[in-house]
């Protein structure tokens, strides 16, 4: 029976004109959590690609059965750092040598959804062959994923049938945005970058990051890119004035950190649902005392029972022995900017082994210790190059979460 309604089924494009109404049911009956515990839901604002849009190319595939549609998946193409080597280079009588980063074009899958009513027929699989082929065909040479570590049928489907591996486990953490402003430390003076400036400081200093974007100007370019924060230590600044990227590298304070904000506001929504009446009102309490008396800084619970936004911190990077409490100051900042903007939550996506990670304010009710992020070679008639089998390589201090896709 289950082969029958198979043969029935067809996989295509999906079309804006007529697919975005089932597209949306779909996603109704798929919210992301364990039946009788708390669930979030993802409102993408009528927008089905908007996860991939902003990617360098994207693919949207549905599966549609007797004219309904039952699932769905996205994908998106980008090319990546997935190593370094060392480039030598020979000027007059002195030999210099320099890490440079080696790039990949990597496929990423996302948002795939099938109707509960059409699980356990094999529709997962065939979505996800049917965008590997596209994967390949754009010359694509790995495909990665990521999912929840407890979410153990997506972790079945791509590493026990479709030939991924477990690859990385980044941390994402989460903070709430208070009625109040945060303070931050006057110790710390705050540049906001120019796209120009930001795109300087990355390729110099994070451009051998793993899964760094090669094409970051038009990240950073994008009319959803809030801004480039640098924090220096104050009066670190001749003259108090900013002189350029190239003249900060060329000096850099003993300490300093970076971050860029994505506005995920304007893209989707999220929801949590299933609280009881007890933890919804005891969240509102908090937020009606945090608002009354703002000058105690208080913490309180967002507004996360209804649709909020969030903004998203990437980018992270820094250096020297003050650099994780300047980090810290940057986050406040950026609360600050979130509160300004109505969000109700912070979040950011760093390796587990991050240094800068103990300078993320974050809540652990709110966070997720252990993303996981599995990986596929797509193919064996290409060059290892410098890297080798990237999907065989160990795990960096840092990694680049790229914000478009988040």
């Amino acid at each position: 029976m289950g082969e029958d309604r198979m043969d029935m089924m067809v996989v295509r494009e999906f079309d804006p004109s007529r697919d975005v109404v089932g597209v949306e049911e779909v996603e109704r009956s798929c919210e992301v959590g364990s039946s009788g515990k708390f669930s979030l839901f993802t409102d993408l604002l009528g927008d089905p690609i908007c996860r991939v849009r902003n990617s360098p190319a994207f693919l949207m595939l549905v599966a549609e059965m007797g004219g309904e549609i039952v699932g769905m998946i996205r994908g998106c193409i980008k090319t990546v750092t997935c190593g370094e080597r060392i480039s030598r280079k020979v000027n007059n009588y002195s030999v210099s040598y320099k890490p440079v980063p080696v790039y990949t074009k990597v496929a990423y899958i996302l948002g795939l959804r099938i109707s509960p009513s059409h699980r356990r027929m094999g529709l997962g699989l065939k979505l996800v062959c049917q965008m590997e082929d596209w994967f390949r065909q754009n010359g694509a040479e790995y495909s990665y994923m990521a999912t929840e570590s407890d979410n153990h049928a997506s972790v079945k489907l791509f590493t026990g049938k479709c030939g991924y591996s477990t690859f990385r486990t980044p941390s994402i953490l989460v903070n709430p945005v208070f009625a109040h402003r945060v303070t931050v430390s006057n110790r710390v003076t705050i540049i906001k970058l120019t796209p120009p400036d930001a795109e300087l400081l990355y390729r110099r200093r994070f451009a051998t990051t793993e899964f760094f974007p090669r094409d970051i100007d038009s990240v950073l370019k994008n009319k959803l890119n809030v801004g480039t924060f640098l924090a220096v230590p104050r009066d670190s600044l001749r003259f108090g004035l900013w002189a350029g990227s190239d003249h900060f590298l060329s000096d850099p304070p003993e300490s300093w950190t970076v971050l860029s904000v994505w506005n995920c506001k304007d893209v989707f929504r999220l929801e949590v649902r299933g609280a009881s009446r007890l933890k919804r009102t005891f969240a509102k309490t908090t937020r009606i005392v945090d608002k009354a008396f703002p000058f105690l800084k208080l913490p309180s619970v967002p507004a996360v029972f209804r649709p909020f936004g969030l903004y998203f911190m990437y980018g992270l990077g820094g250096e020297g022995p003050r650099a994780a409490k300047m980090m810290k100051a940057l986050c406040g900042h950026v609360h600050n900017l979130a509160r300004e903007s109505g969000c109700g939550v912070v979040a950011t996506e760093v390796a587990n082994s991050e240094p800068l990670k103990f300078g993320i304010p974050h809540w652990k009710m709110l966070s997720c210790a252990e993303d996981l992020w599995c990986i596929k070679r797509l193919g064996e008639d290409y060059s290892d190059g410098p890297v080798g089998d990237w999907t065989k390589s160990s795990p960096g201090l840092s990694i680049f979460v790229d914000p478009r896709e988040f």
